[in-house]
């Protein structure tokens, strides 16, 4: 059985992405992997083969696929192994085993290892789907067609106080997903369930279900903002993020992307998803927000993440949305953010913003039109 044989090519600038591997009763690998064009050997006797995109004419050049990704995160601290088989066919390999676990397809369950990239089933193969940076890459193994839970809930919260966290299905159009398992708690039909952080310090969380892939992991700090707390400072200490003595000073750096500054849609056709990406951050990121407000019709209202819905803000000059407190909206502490809305957004001029805040308490608040910030309309 081969452990990872892998020999590494350099070809293409390396990426981070996110990557998780659910297994049948646990989760055998969660966390960022930055991967390069590499080759890979699943141990079937034909040593390290190609796996840069370009298999089956899949892309033009080489680049990094999900199943290098899977190649690095088996060679790095903590790595695992892993087998499988090749298709000349297809030029694409098929894992059979990974870290010691069977994903090969069960005729009795209907089990097989699912692949995904960004939440939605990837359709093409490990070493044909190329990825880029703060892509979420997911390799999971349960039976066609069960819910693919996503967990969602505060950065912070005070201590002593309670997280309220969400679980939605990702094959159903993150439609809710009641009588799930997270963090001692029971989600109820809205998806939701309440957990008490007493304690200072983060916690992370995970939800599961029988028949379901289990969630991504999503950590919640309890903290003060000044008690020495997943990098808060303590009465004149080093906040998080550190380096040397020297304090992190530096925002993070945040882009909406899919949407283009001034971009103008069709009547119906409006955007349902809202995307953005923060580039790495030397103390990590800590929350990620959003602001989503819309002026139609002599009304001003913004986005409730917590209702689902728009609500009733206030103009300025007759004609603009005013920022207040309450419009952002915590989308989770990741490198990429996808946020699907309800339903379209109906006719309007809407400003979308994305606020990246790093464990040091920097804020990526100055608003950069086309950046962090785009205006677009609806017809």
């Amino acid at each position: 059985m081969c452990s990872f044989c892998l020999s590494a090519v350099a070809a293409a600038a390396p990426v981070t992405v996110n990557l998780r591997i659910e297994g049948k009763t646990a989760t055998l690998f969660e966390g960022p992997v930055t991967t390069d064009v590499r080759t890979i050997d699943v141990g079937d006797g034909g040593g390290p083969r190609t796996c840069d995109g370009t298999n089956g004419a899949a892309n033009p050049t080489p680049g990094p696929t999900r199943g290098a990704a899977v190649g690095a995160a088996a060679a790095g601290p903590g790595g695992f192994s892993f087998t499988g088989t090749y298709s000349a066919m297809f030029q694409d390999i098929l894992f059979t085993t990974i870290a010691g676990q069977n994903v090969e397809f069960d005729p009795v369950t209907n089990e097989f290892l699912g692949e995904y990239k960004n939440w939605a089933f990837a359709s093409l193969g490990p070493c044909q789907d190329q990825i880029s940076r703060g892509d979420d890459v997911l390799f999971a193994y349960a039976a066609f067609g069960a819910p693919l839970l996503r967990l969602s809930g505060p950065a912070t919260v005070r201590p002593g106080e309670s997280a309220t966290l969400r679980v939605t299905d990702a094959n159903a159009a993150q439609a809710p997903v009641p009588g799930v398992s997270v963090g001692g708690r029971t989600t109820g039909a809205d998806g939701t369930a309440t957990v008490l952080l007493a304690a200072p310090g983060p916690q992370a969380f995970k939800a599961s279900k029988a028949g379901a892939v289990r969630s991504n992991r999503v950590t919640v700090c309890a903290t003060s903002g000044s008690d020495g707390a997943c990098g808060s400072t303590t009465g004149g200490a080093t906040g998080g993020g550190a380096t040397g003595g020297v304090r992190d000073r530096t925002a993070p750096s945040s882009a909406i992307v899919g949407i283009k500054e001034g971009q103008r849609f069709a009547r119906g056709k409006g955007p349902r998803r809202l995307r953005a990406k923060i580039a790495s951050d030397p103390s990590g990121l800590l929350a990620v927000k959003l602001r989503l407000t819309r002026t139609g019709a002599g009304r001003c209202t913004y986005f409730s993440g917590k209702a689902e819905r728009f609500r009733r803000g206030r103009l300025l000059d007759g004609s603009r949305c005013g920022a207040k407190r309450g419009h952002w909206f915590g989308v989770g502490d990741g490198a990429t953010v996808d946020y699907l809305l309800p339903k379209r957004l109906p006719r309007g001029r809407y400003v979308l913003d994305v606020n990246a805040i790093d464990k040091a308490y920097n804020r990526d608040d100055k608003r950069r039109r086309g950046g962090n910030r785009v205006v677009f309309y609806v017809r």
